[in-house]
């Protein structure tokens, strides 16, 4: 579950500096927001936008909550209330988790997995100016990031604790769900290719053009001749691929150009293509294996079946308690 609610945020310490809020937002769904409460975009918000049991969110958690929600799009004036009300509905619900959760068995070497929470976290930006520069447009310094990554350990655990370690998947459900969606499992045909690129730019004069393209048929004749592609790709490409030996990997249909697609998925593994034209250049191409589109196997994918299945009923689980938490709780939302 970890996994997933990291997933969401885009780079760096967002994972940390506002998982709570993610968390909820992944697990609630829209039937746990309450009605939206208009709000001016314009108006700077200030003080405590809601408490829970007498602990105030703060203006600025729902300001660093907006940026992460809307991953810098700009949200149209109309719209600004209805993502506001969303936002204060998630971290109300993190600060119940919370609150829960501080209420339970505290593991003894917090400290310890928060400095190596930081120290990954920090890891991911490409430098310390980097890493101030994202913590300042979230209006945070170091020691708030600290306490978010406390809070982020504290609510997984009781997540796993209370939630995740409660839940069973069997093997039927699992077996019904891959029966019952086929079309989840079907894998399109792809094929293995590398190439040689004589890059020259579509806007480049016809003679620059024709020397490119006489190079690329000298190329395809030294091929012809039984020279190595690889160490031709390395030696002439100019595609970033040269220094894997021209090798793009494994790639389906519609995620190249139209005419360097064609040529590819006309050849038969082991064929060289004759020297092909696109916008970057001349290619010439090799194919090396080709998979036929087919059905995944049942025990290849069972694992990952069972755990997104276990995570949809974590998630209901929690957005039950959540629920039920509200009935008890003292909540008060102050956006106005």
């Amino acid at each position: 579950m970890r996994n997933m609610y990291s997933s969401m945020l885009a780079k760096g310490f967002l994972v940390v500096a506002l998982v709570s809020c993610w968390s909820v937002a992944a697990v609630a769904g829209p039937e746990a927001q309450t009605a939206v409460v208009a709000v001016p975009a314009e108006v700077s918000l200030q003080g405590a936008v809601a408490r829970v049991n007498g602990t105030a969110i703060a203006a600025v958690e729902l300001r660093r909550a907006r940026k992460v929600l809307m991953r810098g799009q700009e949200v149209p004036a109309e719209q600004q209330a209805v993502v506001d009300q969303q936002a204060v509905e998630q971290l109300i619900s993190a600060e119940l988790l919370y609150q829960a959760a501080i209420k339970s068995e505290q593991p003894k070497d917090l400290d310890t997995q928060i400095d190596a929470k930081l120290v990954q976290g920090k890891a991911r930006f490409k430098d310390e100016q980097d890493f101030q520069k994202a913590i300042k447009d979230l209006e945070m310094e170091e020691k708030d990031i600290r306490e978010y990554t406390r809070r982020d350990l504290l609510i997984s655990r009781y997540i796993d604790t209370v939630f995740m370690s409660k839940i069973v998947v069997s093997e039927a459900e699992v077996r019904a769900f891959y029966d019952n969606s086929p079309e989840k499992f079907k894998r399109d045909e792809s094929v293995k290719a590398s190439h040689i690129l004589i890059g020259v730019d579509s806007t480049a004069s016809d003679d620059d053009k024709k020397k490119a393209r006489e190079k690329a048929d000298k190329l395809r004749k030294e091929l012809a001749g039984g020279a190595d592609f690889a160490a031709l790709a390395k030696e002439n490409s100019t595609c970033p691929s040269s220094q894997q030996g021209g090798d793009l990997g494994f790639f389906g249909k519609g995620q190249m150009v139209p005419p360097f697609e064609k040529a590819v998925f006309a050849l038969k593994p082991g064929e060289i293509s004759d020297v092909i034209e696109t916008q970057f250049g001349y290619h010439i191409i090799k194919m090396t294996e080709r998979n036929p589109a087919a059905t995944t196997d049942f025990a290849q994918v069972k694992a990952k079946i069972e755990e997104y299945l276990k995570g949809q009923k974590v998630n209901e689980a929690i957005k039950k308690y959540l629920e039920d938490a509200r009935k008890t709780a003292k909540v008060e939302v102050l956006l106005k």
